[in-house]
Order: C-alpha cells, then structure tokens, then sequence
C-alpha cells in the first residue's frame, strides 16, 4: 500500500519537468519507504532500476550490468562491464537525450565494497550525465555514509568516511522520515481514532512497520505478535538497525535503554551506562543525526545554551520495544512472550506512555492548523515548556506551545489522555501557567482530550479556548 508523500512527489515531479540532467540523494533509516518512493515517482516513465547488494563489487558490477543490458534490450550473455565507469558511461550514452530515470537503490552497498565508486560517480556525472537528460536518484538507508560521502556532512559523529562528497554534484537532496501520526493513519483503513493513537504510539510512522499490522485481529494480539514474539518482525528490528549503521551498536543499545527507563540528562544517562560523560556526547549526536534521539529544551530557550535540555527517545517503535519489550527478551526467549504482552499491556504503565505520544501527536496537529491557516493565530514557534511555578515553588510544565512574537500572539494546551478528569481545573491550571511565559497581547487556551468536553465548560470558557479531542485529530 502506497499513501502519504504528496509532498515529495510533488518535489521530485516538478525537478523532473525542468530537464537536464538532475541528480537527487533520496536517504533516510531503512524500512522508511525510499524504494517505494522512487518507484511510486518512476511509474509511467523510462526507468532504470537497480538495487546494490550486501555482497562484494564484482557482485554488484555484474548485477547492474545485467540490469542495463536489460533495459537497453542487449544480450544477456554479453558478460559485465569491466569497470564502473565504463557501466556508467555505456548508460549516459545509450540514453542520449532521452528522460531516462535512473535509480540506484542502496548506493551504500555498493560503495562500501569499492573505495573508489563514489569518486567515479563525480567523474560520470560531470564527463558523461552532465549534457544528457538523465533524472539520476541514489537511495541509501545507512544515513551516516550518505551524509558523509554522498552529501559531505561534517556531523559524522562516530561513522567517520572519506571526504570525497559528491554535494557538488546533486541538484536536490530529500530527507525521508517516518510519516506523521496523520499519514500514518491512512496505512490502517477502518481503525477508529483512539486505536490509532495507540497504534502510534507503538509503530510510529514507519511504513514497513505499520503494514505489518493486521486491524482485524486489534492492537494487543498486533503487538504481542510483532514485538513480543521471537519470530516477531519487531522483536529484533532495534538491534538490527544499530549493527547495521554504528560500530558500537551495544553502547548505542545501552544509551537507548538509559533514556527509555527515564535517564534523559547527559550525566544521569552516563552514570546509569557506566561511561564518562565527555564521551558520552559523541554517541548522543549520532543518535540525534540519525533521527532515533532528540534533545529538547524548555519552549523559549536556545538549544545551544540551554543547561536544561533533556533526551527523548524520538522513534515510537523504538521508545516502546526499549520501554517495554526489552527488559522481557528473557522471557521472549523462553516463548513466554504471549504471558509477558498480556501482562504489560494491561498494566498501569501502557496509558501513561500512551500519554506521551498523544501530546506529540497533539503538538503535531497544531504545526499542521497553523500550516493551512486554521488557527485563530499565526504562530512560527511550536514546542513545550516545563520550568519553575515561583507562586508554589514546585516545576510544572505546558504540553503544547506555539507562538509569534513579533504579533504577540501565543497559543498553550493541555494534553489529557486519561477518560476522565477534571475538565475546570485543567482548564484553570492551563490559565495560570500560560502566564509563566510573559505577557502577549492574545492568548489562545487549547485542551487536548481522549473524549469530548462537557458542553457547559466549553460555552463557559469562550471563544479564546480550542476543543480537540481523538476523533477531531484525525478529522
């Protein structure tokens, strides 16, 4: 099933209308849905398509030189090319002017296995691409090398390459990342809307992940099959990853673990992993760069300042496998899997990480009104705040903020997943602390909830409060 990414397709179909030669790197983490993409963009057009394998250069060389003598409609006997470049050059020539899309799926793959493939792209594309009307997109899932020797990106972090980029070259560059809770919906037809949350909270928006959901057998049976099971497609799917990209993939694993058990400063996370806390940086930006850590900082405050910024763990499948499915791996591996997801989910713990996500999602749905113009403000900054209430000297914290200073405008919600609460002291709290932030000329007051508020409150409150509850985030 194919949904979402109208908004890379449109970027990809309005390069491919200019002509010439274009080259795009199209990378992000694996299962994400970058072949997918090429080939949903492709379909209707003369395209080459090849995918690089985990195996060695005279491999790979032979494979795409059966590919080209395919698509050309050459002997198959005819035997490989004797080098890349020769294989490149014979492309760029064959196409001529033709608006050929030629896909290179995994370059990574390749390019690891020859020290000298990346180079021998600049040279293709500036001797042989460079004059022909060919629409060149390289695909890669091992972001560290596609950042560092196809992009030349300077935060290598631990995954050092050779500084031969070919950045020069490329005409765009497209970052894929999981889908939002939104597009990720459209991968599960017929799923009412607190599921969905749920559901969210616990594949995220990878796509691969999400269709491997079956909606008819219900959440719990989908998650104890995929997570809790050793056969499970996600009971492994964290540790692969990390021995796919990193070369410390226990560190890594054991720095993911830290945070989901609450570890989330710098020097907490490094007493509980027994590291120093210097070189406890080092792993930290790479977990950022690779999109499965972020830092977070107080609504208002530098990130580069900033003494209060704390970790979270960015990826839902991976916050939920590191929360709940790894400390049980003994069991799973005794096939008591099924005894371990019945008990977690049912526990206390599962709505409160729930919880977590419903305010990511609710902070979502605010960038997406503001985007489209549907907010009675126009807000340009979008996150959360926790500090000090100095009226009661104790830390309190807002779940959603958004605001425009230049216009003083500011809009502050309140997240509630729980059934049932009191819907006027929250309304009240929310009140109080949205004077923490400073004064602006408008305020708008917005409650998050599972259920819809009582109807007396929201006649009560007004026309400055917004009222969204779970149907209304998907509506």
């Amino acid at each position: 099933m194919f949904v979402g990414r109208q908004h890379e397709l449109d970027e990809l179909e309005a390069l491919y209308a200019k002509g010439g030669f274009q080259m795009v790197v199209l990378y992000g983490r694996r299962r994400v849905g970058k072949t997918a993409l090429a080939t949903r963009f492709s379909q209707g057009k003369p395209t080459l398509a090849f995918t690089a394998k985990v195996q060695n250069d005279t491999l790979n060389l032979a494979d795409f030189s059966r590919q080209v003598y395919e698509h050309f409609g050459l002997p198959l006997g005819t035997g490989s090319f004797s080098s890349w470049e020769d294989a490149l050059m014979f492309v760029a020539r064959q196409a001529r002017d033709q608006r050929l899309v030629f896909v290179f799926d995994e370059f990574p793959y390749a390019a690891q296995h020859n020290a000298g493939l990346v180079s021998t792209f600049q040279i293709a594309c500036d001797k042989f691409f460079s004059s022909t009307n060919v629409f060149l997109i390289l695909t890669g899932s091992n972001q560290g090398f596609m950042e560092e020797r196809v992009l030349g990106s300077a935060e290598s972090g631990e995954r050092l390459g050779q500084k031969d980029p070919l950045f020069g070259r490329r005409t765009a560059q497209i970052h894929l990342a999981p889908f939002g809770y939104r597009d990720a919906a459209l991968m599960l037809p017929g799923v009412g809307s607190e599921d969905l949350i749920r559901y969210y909270a616990t594949f995220g928006g990878t796509p691969y992940y999400l269709s491997m959901v079956d909606p008819r057998e219900g959440y719990a049976t989908n998650v104890e099959r995929l997570f809790f099971r050793k056969e499970g497609l996600l009971y492994e799917e964290p540790i692969m990853l990390l021995r796919q990209e990193l070369r410390e993939p226990a560190v890594y694993s054991s720095i993911l673990d830290a945070i989901a058990a609450g570890a989330n400063k710098p020097q907490e996370i490094a007493d509980r992993i027994g590291e120093q806390r210097t070189s406890l940086a080092k792993y930290l930006r790479t977990l950022v760069s690779m999109r499965l850590v972020e830092k977070c900082v107080p609504f208002g405050e530098d990130p580069s300042r900033s003494r209060r910024g704390i970790y979270h763990i960015s990826e839902p499948a991976f916050a939920f496998w590191y929360r709940f499915v790894q400390p049980e791996v003994a069991s799973v591996e005794m096939d008591a899997g099924g005894l371990v997801a019945r008990e977690v989910l049912k526990s206390d713990d599962i709505p409160t990480y729930v919880g977590h996500w419903f305010e990511d999602i609710c902070l979502q749905w605010v960038v997406s009104q503001a985007k489209c113009g549907a907010l009675p403000l126009r807000p340009v900054r979008f996150g959360s705040w926790w500090g000090t209430d100095p009226s009661v000297r104790e830390q309190t914290d807002i779940d959603v903020v958004a605001s425009s200073e230049r216009r003083s405008e500011l809009l502050v919600g309140e997240c509630k997943w729980r059934r049932k609460f009191d819907e006027a002291r929250a309304a009240q709290n929310l009140v109080h602390r949205a004077g923490l932030l400073g004064d602006y000329e408008s305020t708008t007051y917005c409650l998050f909830s599972r259920n819809p508020v009582d109807a007396g409150l929201r006649d009560y409150l007004g026309t400055s409060w917004l009222f969204v509850d779970a149907k209304a985030l998907y509506r």
